[in-house]
């Protein structure tokens, strides 16, 4: 099967696109991963966009501050945190804020990368949105933005029924 096959299969109906949009989202993250691990120098894609969001921050951030910003746990975070504290790209120092908070901090010579090698990872964003006019990248940022909504709105609907989940137990466990 081909991927036109796979477009025009689920073209159909709305509740068939959801589905397609769904899957896609995975393809793709799965492909960028692949593509970028494979040609970005010294880090991967995960770890690239750790030391972004580090970068981009206006103050220190903590594992758990990284991790919800990242969409996952701020064990993950460590983890990949640990690796580039082996690499030299960035230090784990204690939070101004909070005493029992630790935040990643850049190194030099992880700023050092940003000036060099993310040259050439702005390079290949250039050509995986080059099919895109202006126009067409603006309605994706905008609905890829309201993803984000959806995802909230999803989170709080799988925690209103863990929460009657655990209602209906403890009343179960009651009687």
């Amino acid at each position: 099967m081909k991927l036109d096959d796979l477009i025009t299969r689920f073209s159909g109906t709305t509740d068939n696109q959801r589905k397609a949009i769904f899957s896609t989202l995975f393809i793709a993250g799965n492909k960028l991963q692949t593509l970028f691990d494979n040609h970005i120098p010294e880090v991967s894609l995960k770890q690239f966009m750790l030391l972004s969001i580090v970068r981009q921050s206006k103050g220190p951030l903590t594992f758990t501050q990284l991790g919800n910003l990242s969409g996952c746990s701020r064990q993950n975070i460590r983890k990949l945190a640990d690796v580039l504290v082996k690499k030299g790209f960035i230090t784990i120092q204690q939070s101004p804020q909070d005493t029992r908070a630790m935040c990643i901090c850049l190194t030099e010579k992880g700023n050092g990368y940003f000036d060099s090698d993310f040259l050439e990872y702005q390079e290949d964003l250039k050509f995986l949105f080059e099919v895109y006019t202006d126009k067409e990248i603006e309605t994706l940022f905008f609905l890829l933005s309201k993803l984000y909504g959806g995802i909230e709105n999803l989170e709080e609907q799988v925690a209103n029924k863990q929460e009657t989940q655990k209602r209906i137990l403890t009343t179960a466990e009651k009687q």
